[in-house]
């Protein structure tokens, strides 16, 4: 890279086991100056109304208008003081374990996946054949497994006319462009004080390369994380649910999880739902991010080896230094402090930081949970002998600990000083013409807005669900059947989940279905591929879809939203729509500035070798190619990493 901290270093590295990668790994840091994410923004003036097609700036308040982020306060959970002792404790110690590479059973961390403006830019072993399809589509149209991705290849859905949704298809495909995770490994078991888990390799039959593993890829697009925290719910089909049950994603839709409570010092613990009203002073609302964070960790497609558990997970990380393989910056806006550069990782162990960031009752208990094989817990008084099946409380735990403090990490990534923002707050001079005409568009004729308006740019934000309800205009509030593919090709939120199989959708489950939750756009430019299937590599791309009224309108009738049709822009309307897109960029992000600086990661970047071949490490996996990004401090970086594809 040309810059004094360059913001990525492309590294090969062979790995004489897949499963075993232990030395190549380091993350970062813990600082008294991290952002207060319970502080409500400073109110500003908004802009005023103004024309539907363009022109000079119009834009309202309210409703589908536009608004600076800061005039929006953070959702918090009414009574997080329960949960949380110290919030930049908190703060500091979900950053650590979201960028730990240690979590993962082989390597991977939550940042392995969100690392570029809270995306994944990277280009090589990204695809999936379409698992999420009913029935699951196991084959591939494009390229396979280890395949680079180009910029010829999008959009999936190709026209002769990419204005004109009934030309002819020239290329067609449900493969979906997403994040690669874990190799197919059965879990054995974590191995106290080593990064990598112990697990039995399987072959597998859509993840390989003449019969060589390589790395799954999910059967999703990554969205970012940056401003996740004004979402009512979270993930592209809503199952991160507003009230987290500490356990899983699923808030309500698992009514028998429970997490366990010291009600008075010196107590036993006791198991206590957060979910079903038997304490209702306990029940976590606004904590969709929670319920989000507590998914990846034991997905067997992005960080676990099929089969662990997250008590498991509290056992191994509980122990561990915090980020002890990866360098953090000695100037890191949340973990500075304590960073133990120049050497890597912090000074403390992950005991130490929970018992800082999060209340007694929780974590404090000298009893020992024996967790038995039908999955009851017996209380044993302390002392009693060690047992693979007997833990410490603060590891039965791990779950609902790490959902709220990582909650409490995603929080503080509040990206609301673009220019757009700024323009909105009364700066007249900061957007061009272009981009003013642009934004005219947006909310005028181009009808973005309808989906992405106020000042989140989503209809899924909490203030839209608690103005309008969880359900609107008959589907639910915030998200959408686009016609981005056919419904078949993935249910999204008209699909159903969890023990009892119940529907995600607050509504009609037939009406829901092929429906995604409408995306924040701040920072949209440096977070393709876009869409929930990964389809448009570019925001161009992306204009064309809705001016041509989508692509699958006919098949998706039924469900599709009454706001996609055919709105017969112009080259240059196309055009100022695009620059007021990308003047949704936060130079903090792009630059990797405060709060949205990070530890060092590495993160897998496809296998050596290509869609053909691939090298072989003799466990019947490949070798991975390695993306080193190193440790970036609050100043963050001078040259920006390219986005997808650039």
């Amino acid at each position: 890279m040309r810059s004094k901290t360059p913001a990525c270093v492309y590294t090969r590295r062979r790995n004489s086991k897949s499963i075993s990668s232990a030395a190549i790994f380091a993350l970062a840091a813990l600082a008294a100056a991290a952002l207060v994410v319970g502080a409500q923004h400073p109110s500003v003036a908004l802009a005023k109304g103004g024309a539907d097609d363009g022109g000079a700036a119009g834009v309202g308040g309210g409703g589908n208008g536009l608004a600076s982020l800061k005039t929006v306060a953070i959702p918090r959970p009414t009574n997080l003081a329960r949960f949380i002792k110290d919030e930049q404790a908190a703060i500091a110690l979900g950053k650590a374990l979201f960028w730990d590479q240690q979590v993962g059973s082989d390597g991977q961390s939550c940042a392995s996946c969100h690392f570029h403006a809270g995306a994944d830019s990277r280009s090589k072993n990204q695809l999936d054949p379409g698992l999420r399809a009913v029935p699951p589509d196991p084959t591939f149209q494009l390229g396979g497994p280890n395949f680079q991705l180009k910029a010829s290849d999008f959009p999936l859905h190709k026209l002769a006319n990419p204005n004109d949704r009934n030309s002819a298809v020239l290329f067609d495909t449900n493969d979906i462009v997403s994040s690669q995770g874990v190799r197919n490994i059965t879990f054995t078991n974590v191995i106290v004080g080593n990064t990598t888990d112990a697990g039995i390799s399987i072959p597998d039959p859509i993840f390989s390369v003449n019969g060589v593993n390589v790395r799954r890829v999910e059967p999703r697009n990554t969205p970012t994380m940056i401003n996740a925290v004004f979402n009512f719910r979270n993930f592209w089909d809503g199952r991160a649910r507003n009230e987290f049950n500490g356990v899983d994603p699923i808030g309500n839709l698992d009514p028998g999880a429970k997490v366990l409570r010291v009600a008075a010092p010196g107590q036993a613990p006791q198991l206590v739902s957060l979910i079903d009203g038997s304490h209702p002073e306990l029940a976590l609302n606004n904590s969709s991010l929670a319920s989000q964070a507590v998914g990846p960790p034991l997905s067997d497609f992005e960080m676990s080896f099929a089969g662990r558990t997250f008590v498991l997970l509290g056992r191994k990380m509980v122990a561990a230094r915090a980020l002890g393989l990866q360098h953090v910056a000695p100037d890191d806006s949340a973990l500075g402090s304590v960073s133990a550069a120049p050497g890597t990782g912090l000074k403390s162990k992950y005991d130490v930081m929970i018992r800082a960031a999060i209340q007694s009752e929780w974590w404090d208990s000298s009893s020992v949970i024996q967790i038995n094989p039908d999955g009851s817990l017996t209380i044993l008084p302390a002392g009693a002998a060690a047992a693979q099946n007997r833990f410490s409380m603060m590891e039965v735990n791990f779950s609902l600990i790490w959902g709220l403090s990582v909650q409490e990490y995603m929080a503080s990534l509040v990206s609301d000083n673009s220019r757009v923002d700024q323009f909105l707050e009364g700066n007249r001079s900061a957007l061009t013409a272009q981009e003013q005409r642009g934004m005219g568009i947006f909310t005028g004729k181009g009808q973005c807005s309808k989906c992405h308006g106020g000042a989140e740019t989503t209809a899924a934000s909490v203030s839209n669900v608690q103005a309008k309800g969880l359900v609107s205009d008959d589907s639910d509030t915030g998200f959408f059947n686009t016609g981005v593919r056919r419904i078949n090709d993935d249910l999204g939120i008209g699909a159903s989940i969890g023990p009892l199989n119940l529907p995600l959708s607050a509504g009609n489950p037939a009406r829901a279905q092929g429906a995604f939750k409408a995306p924040g756009l701040r920072n949209v430019e440096l977070t393709g591929p876009y869409m929930h299937n990964g389809g448009m590599a570019t925001l161009e791309q992306v204009v064309d879809f809705y001016s041509r009224g989508g692509d699958f309108a006919k098949e998706n009738a039924a469900v599709l939203s009454d706001r996609i049709k055919n709105l017969g822009l112009s080259a240059e309307d196309k055009a100022a729509l695009v620059a007021f897109l990308k003047a949704l960029t936060d130079e903090r992000v792009r630059l990797d500035q405060a709060p949205f600086d990070h530890p060092e990661l590495f993160v897998p970047n496809g296998s050596i070798g290509n869609a053909n071949t691939v090298l072989a490490d003799g466990t019947g996996n490949s070798v991975q190619d390695t993306l080193r990004i190193p440790a970036v401090g609050r100043n963050g970086v001078r040259v920006a990493t390219p986005n997808f594809l650039e």
